[in-house]
């Protein structure tokens, strides 16, 4: 399976749990995102990041410049559960 037909699927099932007034409120709020015009100001893929420090799991501070010595780095954002 491709990485989009995998995440058509994680669309559907997050659609499918989500309450339909929620996904209205998700929607509009996207769709005055894209007439604002910052999604063409918003870093795309491949774009770097500005450095920064982050506390890992033991408290330790970590940057990205550091991670990135060791390779391409890959930052994810959890966004919560419903």
């Amino acid at each position: 399976m491709t990485l989009k037909e995998n995440i058509d699927v994680l669309k559907a099932k997050s659609a499918a749990s989500i309450p339909g007034e929620k996904q209205e409120v998700m929607h509009r709020a996207i769709e005055e995102l894209e007439r604002s015009g910052l999604v063409d100001k918003a870093p795309k893929a491949g774009d770097r990041a500005p450095d920064f420090s982050l506390k890992e799991a033991d408290g330790a501070l970590i940057s990205l410049d550091s991670l990135l010595e060791d390779g391409p780095v890959v930052l994810s954002f959890f966004r919560g559960g419903w």
